[in-house]
């Protein structure tokens, strides 16, 4: 059981990292990833698995430590609740990623590898964003944009 939860996880918040990589665009795509709501299947499922282990759970949170976290991730149920929290906040900040984007005027182009390494590796895909939204927001930037036709 805990293989196809595992494997459902992803499942969960795929629909809406593929609107946001090949429907940048499309109305219901900002319409859709707008609400924060979009991450709550994976934490749903999380809350589900979590809450059967949270005797195993506890301590390895509150008085973390290597060994602790090693015994824990030997139960099934504690990788899928690692698996679910990892694609719930790698699409929480997916999303921010694609809603700042949009607001800064990233091109689509740039942004859907971003996204793509955001899936696979959150922290680096975060990173290049923000020297990408550094760039993207810099005064230089902004007063070229503001001189453009419609801008």
């Amino acid at each position: 059981m805990m293989s196809t939860l595992f494997t459902i996880t992803f499942y969960l918040a795929a629909p809406f990292w593929a609107l946001m990589i090949l429907a940048p665009a499309w109305s219901w795509t900002r319409r859709i990833i707008s609400s924060p709501l979009i991450m709550a299947p994976a934490c749903v499922l999380y809350l589900a698995v979590t809450i059967p282990l949270l005797g195993e759970v506890l301590p390895a949170v509150t008085q973390p430590s290597l060994a602790g976290f090693q015994d824990l991730m030997a139960d099934a149920g504690a990788v899928v609740i690692v698996w679910a929290h990892i694609v719930a906040f790698d699409l929480f900040v997916g999303r921010w990623m694609y809603l700042e984007s949009r607001k800064l005027g990233i091109h689509p182009l740039i942004m859907a590898p971003v996204l793509l390494l955001t899936i696979l590796l959150a922290p680096i895909g975060a990173l290049g964003f923000l020297a990408i939204r550094a760039f993207a927001a810099s005064p230089a930037r902004s007063s070229s944009r503001a001189g453009a036709p419609g801008g």
